[in-house]
């Protein structure tokens, strides 16, 4: 058995897993930051939307980096698992405190009104990590 097919699996499946988590928590603030702009009857900011999106993209980059350990199979099996499972951990994780993030985000602009930019700039240097992880390791396959 080819150990290293676990890892390419792995690489989309965590990654996927942070996204989801992530999206989940941003989600339920963002619901809940709407429902208290409607009750104090103030328009309810649809840019928090991109707070929910944001932890998606790991999910991409997940499925980029399974794509690269796929092409690059003959390469140690062990190298691949390892590659695989905690680069898609690492990814999932920027993007489950991503969301984590933009749920705090999500709560502060609809309170306030304020600070969509300043939001977006940490989401950002959140999803770096998962940007640095999967650039990193498809530099040593």
């Amino acid at each position: 058995m080819n150990f290293g097919l676990i890892g390419i699996g792995g690489a989309l499946a965590f990654a996927a897993i942070g996204s989801a988590l992530g999206m989940g928590a941003a989600g339920m603030a963002a619901v809940g930051a709407w429902k208290k702009c409607f009750v104090q009857n103030k328009p309810a900011p649809f840019m928090i939307i991109a707070f929910v999106g944001a932890p998606l993209t790991q999910t991409i980059y997940g499925f980029i980096l399974m794509n690269a350990l796929r092409a690059a199979e003959s390469a140690d099996q062990w190298l691949l698992l390892g590659a695989g499972i905690f680069g898609g951990i690492a990814m999932g994780m920027s993007a489950w405190f991503q969301g984590r993030a933009g749920a705090s985000a999500s709560d502060a602009l609809a309170e306030t009104g304020k600070g969509f930019g300043n939001f977006i700039m940490v989401l950002g240097l959140i999803e770096t990590v998962a940007l640095f992880v999967m650039v990193f390791l498809l530099g040593i396959l």
